[in-house]
């Protein structure tokens, strides 16, 4: 995907679950205002234009991008899928990294603006999280999200997409309507277990009396565990406590 062109390069064919982690590196690969130009062949279990169209929006936005045009192209046969011409411009969010096979899914509350400007969630080092995955034997890499899915089957994404200085500048509305879409995400790619990292936004926008560990309900078909924030904030969670819930939730529901 060419960083500068505003020519559709040569189509990149691909199935459409492998489309979040292709658009996650491309946005990794380009700075804020960044154009990306590129025509894509998706292999999608899909049957409708529509809804192909409006996945690839979506995952588009998920990565990092502002989707400026999404255009059908001519196939190349004509009993042949139609490539899509997807338009974009990189905007300052973090992409999810996710993908097919996942074992676990780690969700947090949203991206700081610095995890959002480095690519990686909880990158400084005051946020236990990868402390706590490496503790727990789910990382081998620190803060190397790319890696946690390929070599891991383990994805993370956030409850609200929006960067922020704080996280308790979203507003309810933001955490209801990033329920749905996580919904959607465990329907789409039905990842075996789903981890919100920080009981706030499940606490609003699903069960203000929700207690850490497994839900009574899953998000699609995916069960739910919650758990205490990594953050050095969070002074009464120790490390060892925050590896114990991780693996807890990869070892899935008893």
């Amino acid at each position: 995907m060419d960083r500068t062109s505003n020519r559709a390069a040569g189509a990149l064919r691909l199935r459409d679950v492998d489309l979040p982690l292709a658009l996650a590196e491309a946005h990794r690969d380009r700075q804020v205002g960044d154009r990306l130009e590129v025509t894509l062949v998706v292999d999608s279990d899909l049957t409708s234009d529509h809804e192909r169209r409006a996945r690839v929006a979506a995952v588009a936005t998920a990565a990092g991008f502002e989707v400026d045009r999404l255009e059908p192209g001519a196939p190349e046969r004509a009993d042949g899928p139609t490539p899509l011409r997807l338009s974009a411009t990189a905007r300052l969010a973090l992409p999810d990294h996710v993908g097919p096979d996942m074992a676990l899914l780690c969700c947090g509350l949203n991206p700081s603006v610095h995890a959002a400007e480095a690519g990686v969630g909880y990158v400084t080092g005051s946020n236990r999280f990868w402390k706590a995955m490496a503790a727990a034997g789910l990382a081998t890499r620190d803060r190397d999200p790319v890696h946690l899915l390929r070599r891991h089957g383990i994805g993370m994404t956030d409850l609200v997409a929006r960067p922020t200085p704080r996280a308790d500048e979203l507003a309810a509305e933001e955490y209801r309507a990033g329920v749905s879409r996580l919904e959607g995400l465990c329907d789409w790619l039905r990842p075996g277990a789903l981890v919100v990292v920080g009981l706030a936004g499940w606490r609003t926008a699903v069960d203000r009396r929700a207690r850490p560990g497994w839900q009574r309900a899953p998000l699609g078909p995916s069960p739910v565990y919650l758990m205490p924030s990594t953050s050095g904030l969070n002074a009464s969670c120790s490390l060892d406590d925050l590896a114990r819930h991780l693996r807890t939730a990869a070892a899935g529901p008893p």
